[in-house]
């Protein structure tokens, strides 16, 4: 399985996807952190991550697939929703809790 179908892969079986720079309990970068504490603050207290750090074709893959050149990047139902500022504000708004609680009544 190549790189593109190994993420098609993990942003459609898992309903809220994380890729990040370190481990929601460890995370590596600032934004990262943020990320993963927008979610906990939806309430968001299991989803899927993957480890950016521990695997670079998935690192250069990630910002491929969604045509975005950061990371974390965050996807909802296989939807790419963003990263870390797009999180924060879409949290801020109120949001990013209506789209996580679409992806948990279809989890």
């Amino acid at each position: 399985m190549d790189t593109q179908q190994k993420i098609r892969e993990q942003v459609t079986r898992n309903p809220v996807m994380l890729y990040m720079k370190g481990s929601p309990d460890f995370p590596q970068c600032g934004f990262s952190a943020t990320a993963v504490g927008s979610l906990n603050a939806c309430g968001v207290e299991e989803f899927y991550s993957v480890n950016v750090l521990e695997d670079p074709e998935i690192r250069q893959g990630i910002k491929a697939f969604a045509n975005w050149p950061t990371i974390p990047q965050l996807y909802v139902n296989g939807e790419f929703i963003g990263g870390s500022d797009i999180l924060r504000e879409m949290y801020e708004s109120g949001e990013l809790r209506k789209v996580l609680e679409g992806a948990k009544q279809s989890a």
